[in-house]
């Protein structure tokens, strides 16, 4: 009775190509403990492109006496007391050639800059519970500033700075922050960095107050009025520059209507709209793991990429949409599951999505600090999302192609043209924890993108493409990448690529990434719990 099955869903399958019919979903049974599926990739045409420096990490304001839920996760990785020393911390840095990094966060709308204007103390977080934000004001000293430049110079990394956006503002009863933006300090903070020669890639207004907002909301003409203050202050400070900085806004929640009269209102003074994401809910949500695992949770987000991505395309701006901020779960996250192999899923997966609704940038928060952070808080050694975000970075191309999965709903998918080699990069993301899935890959030329969150009910019919190996190839093989957890555990901190442990060297050398070869003739296999990404040597017009 089961080859029976196979059989005739294969006829059908087979007409389905033959005819050009609508397409049917289908799954094969393989053998013990595994499916077959097919992933369809798009390779007539990309539909998004994201920065060559997509991956991007945030460093932030929070003293060591931030804590949530009873747990105080943020030690010594503050801009203000982040060791600088550690080789470690350069190494990974360095590894991404170039990484951006977002300096920003909560406490960033209570921070002064302690260049010649300021006649206050320059005195640094203080906890105090009537305070907003838990903390009141805080002073970055100039000292600091030109230490945090040194070592970012020495890194290579990128470097978005936010801008304290509520300076000036008077917070009115029912929560509102009102008035225009002083920007005295600010400017004075950007004319100390040109003349210091700083590189700064973007500047930044605010964190978090779009919308509701988060302790307090501006409206968004009046965020308008402010951005395009900033852009003028860009304008003038970097005026005999070969290039300027970026002009960033506004870094908070998506809300439809706000961020629509927001971008029609700023016109083309704005480069970059960012928006954050934190759609797991709270670190202490003892269901996080589900969601994570639960594909129908993770399509959710869709609807804000989506969102944001429509909103841009119906406005006369020019910007791009970036992630400015994605810890998943807020208030720090959750220890063993944000800084766990288990959070790779979620992580890995947003990548794919944001790549999918033309993204062009993603920030992680954090690379250090709180339990989600790509690095460890004290040792500075890498966790598993870590090791992930620089496979994306070094396997992942700008180009990204449609992409579906035919079989098991637990399995992801996502298609990139390969980064600095012919051909195609595949991430495949399994979510079961006892099937392996089989997976051929088929290559059309007219599909549209239809997102998982819509099961894919409906598509434009297709036809197979022949797809020919890079010219003066003879390659017979593709280079695999699997991840998995030590011992099988989601709540590992030590991830295995290929069956071996990534860890640093004694002198603080990033482990190299070694593939295995596989042949293309044999499906990809996808272990339960587990990541592949695989480089395919195909040649599609979309990445010619």
């Amino acid at each position: 009775m089961g080859s029976q099955i196979w059989m005739r869903r294969l006829l059908i399958l087979l007409c389905i190509f033959s005819c050009s019919f609508a397409y049917v979903s289908s799954q094969s049974v393989a053998g013990d403990g595994s499916v077959e599926g097919t992933v369809f990739i798009d390779g007539k045409s990309s539909i998004g492109k994201i920065d060559e420096d997509f991956i991007c990490a945030t460093l932030d304001w929070w003293p060591p006496e931030k804590c949530d839920y009873g747990t105080c996760s943020w030690d010594y990785a503050s801009l203000i007391n982040l060791d600088l020393s550690s080789n470690i911390l350069l190494n990974a840095i360095k590894a991404f050639s170039p990484l951006k990094i977002r300096l920003g966060g909560t406490l960033q709308d209570k921070v002064i800059y302690d260049t010649d204007d300021n006649k206050e103390p320059c005195k640094q977080f203080v906890k105090n519970t009537t305070e907003m934000f838990g903390f009141t004001q805080g002073c970055l000293p100039m000292y600091r500033w030109d230490e945090l430049n040194e070592f970012f110079k020495k890194s290579g990394a990128k470097i978005i700075f936010g801008l304290n956006a509520l300076a000036g503002r008077s917070i009115q009863s029912d929560g509102s922050a009102a008035g225009a933006w002083n920007y005295t300090n600010a400017e004075s903070f950007i004319s100390y960095t040109i003349r210091k020669n700083y590189s700064i890639h973007g500047w930044e207004l605010g964190n978090e107050l779009s919308g509701s907002g988060v302790g307090t909301r501006i409206a968004a003409d009046q965020y308008a009025a402010d951005t395009i203050s900033l852009y003028k202050i860009v304008q003038k400070i970097y005026s005999g520059a070969e290039s300027k900085p970026l002009v960033i806004a506004p870094g908070g929640f998506f809300d439809a209507n706000w961020f629509k009269e927001f971008i029609d209102k700023t016109g083309n003074s704005v480069d970059v709209i960012t928006h954050h994401i934190y759609n797991l809910g709270p670190g202490v949500d003892e269901h996080l793991v589900e969601k994570i695992l639960n594909p129908s949770y993770l399509d959710g987000e869709a609807d804000t990429f989506s969102g944001l991505q429509n909103t841009l395309k119906s406005s006369a701006t020019s910007a791009t949409a970036w992630v400015g901020e994605a810890g998943g779960a807020y208030n720090s996250g959750r220890n063993l599951v944000s800084n766990a192999f288990v959070y790779s899923f979620w992580y890995l997966d947003q990548l794919g999505m944001a790549s999918a609704y033309d993204t062009k940038t993603y920030c992680r928060q954090s690379l250090i600090g709180g339990n989600y952070g790509l690095l460890n808080t004290t040792t500075f050694l890498p966790n598993p999302d870590y090791y992930s975000a620089l496979l994306w970075h070094r396997l992942m191309g700008r180009k990204v192609l449609s992409t579906k999965f035919s079989g098991a709903k637990t399995i992801r998918a996502y298609a990139h043209c390969a980064k600095e080699s012919k051909g195609i990069t595949l991430l495949l993301i399994n979510l079961d924890n006892s099937t392996t899935v089989e997976v051929k890959v088929s290559f059309n030329s007219t599909w549209t993108l239809h997102h998982q969150k819509k099961h894919h009910r409906s598509y434009k019919s297709h036809r197979t493409r022949t797809i020919k190996l890079p010219q003066g190839s003879e390659s017979t093989t593709r280079e695999e990448y699997h991840l998995t957890a030590k011992d099988g555990n989601l709540h590992s901190q030590i991830m295995l690529l290929n069956g071996n442990i990534l860890s640093v060297s004694s002198s603080g050398e990033i482990a190299a990434f070694e593939p295995v070869n596989v042949n293309l003739t044999k499906p990809i296999f996808v272990a339960p719990f587990s990541v592949v990404f695989a480089h395919l040597p195909y040649v599609v017009p979309a990445c010619s």
